[in-house]
């Protein structure tokens, strides 16, 4: 059971990363980039808008990915003794 939630943080983990690396790129509308990029987005921003919430604001900088890579990465490492997440 700990090893599937493990992987399963390492999994939303690298959506995260995905959804950062998608945002430098403008993409087409309705392209194929594009719905990966609304399965990410859908994926990430529930856990993602509840952090964002809590940060003050820093003009066009999004802290919170990195708040909620950092927390997860400490519940992986500390929790669920994941090892290298």
């Amino acid at each position: 059971m700990r090893e599937l939630l493990c992987v399963a943080l390492r999994a939303y983990l690298w959506a995260i990363f995905l959804r950062i690396i998608l945002s430098w790129f403008p993409l087409r509308h309705g392209g194929a980039m594009q719905i990966v990029r609304d399965v990410l987005w859908k994926v990430t921003e529930p856990v993602l808008g509840v952090a964002r919430k809590y940060l003050p604001p820093l003009g066009h900088f999004d802290l919170s990915p990195i708040v909620v890579i950092l927390g997860l990465q400490l519940v992986g490492a500390f929790v669920l003794k994941c090892g290298v997440v």
